[in-house]
């Protein structure tokens, strides 16, 4: 009775041990290679060239936080034309017309321009205890073109899109995703 009583618990530890192992094995594999929220974006600039410029100007720059990235967002007011945009990561944000670096505080910079003129004074806001975003700095305007640096925590993946209100008013959205 002795040697059944072993034989089945040495079989039961075995299989509960190996249970585990096989499911952990298939848990870590799938979870590796899924992307981060589904985030699949990279790291690479994003940019529109377009044919014919817009003629609104820029009204405001804000910034929100998402569960998966922190978003910036510049609003440009109505006109015609298509909104163009550059948004790439750089070594040194650089103003616009002089080409002289700017400091922009955090491990990684992104430099975003705007095809479109601004008369909103260049600001400087700091992100505390955002999960990526570190500094946003309003670089300036020149002819035509409107620049900000986002410093923010390293090179992780971005997206940029132009999104379009019933009125016309544009919007020039930039995601940095918390992680890779």
């Amino acid at each position: 009775m002795h040697t059944v009583t072993r034989s089945l618990l040495v079989a039961a530890c075995a299989a509960v041990l190996a249970a585990p192992v096989a499911a952990g094995t298939g848990a870590t594999a799938t979870a590796s290679t899924a992307p981060y929220c589904g985030i699949t974006w990279g790291s690479t600039a994003k940019a529109t060239s377009p044919a014919q410029l817009w003629t609104g100007a820029v009204t405001g720059v804000r910034a929100g936080r998402h569960t998966c990235y922190d978003r910036l967002v510049v609003d440009v007011a109505r006109g015609r034309g298509t909104l163009g945009y550059s948004v790439r990561y750089v070594s040194a944000v650089t103003a616009p017309g002089s080409g002289l670096p700017v400091a922009v505080s955090g491990g990684a910079r992104i430099q975003v321009t705007v095809d479109a003129p601004s008369t909103l004074r260049p600001t400087t806001t700091t992100f505390s205890g955002w999960t990526t975003f570190r500094q946003l700095k309003g670089v300036g305007s020149f002819e035509g073109y409107t620049d900000y640096g986002l410093g923010v925590r390293a090179r992780l993946p971005m997206r940029a899109f132009v999104l379009v209100d019933a009125d016309g008013v544009r919007r020039l959205v930039v995601d940095v995703a918390h992680r890779w």
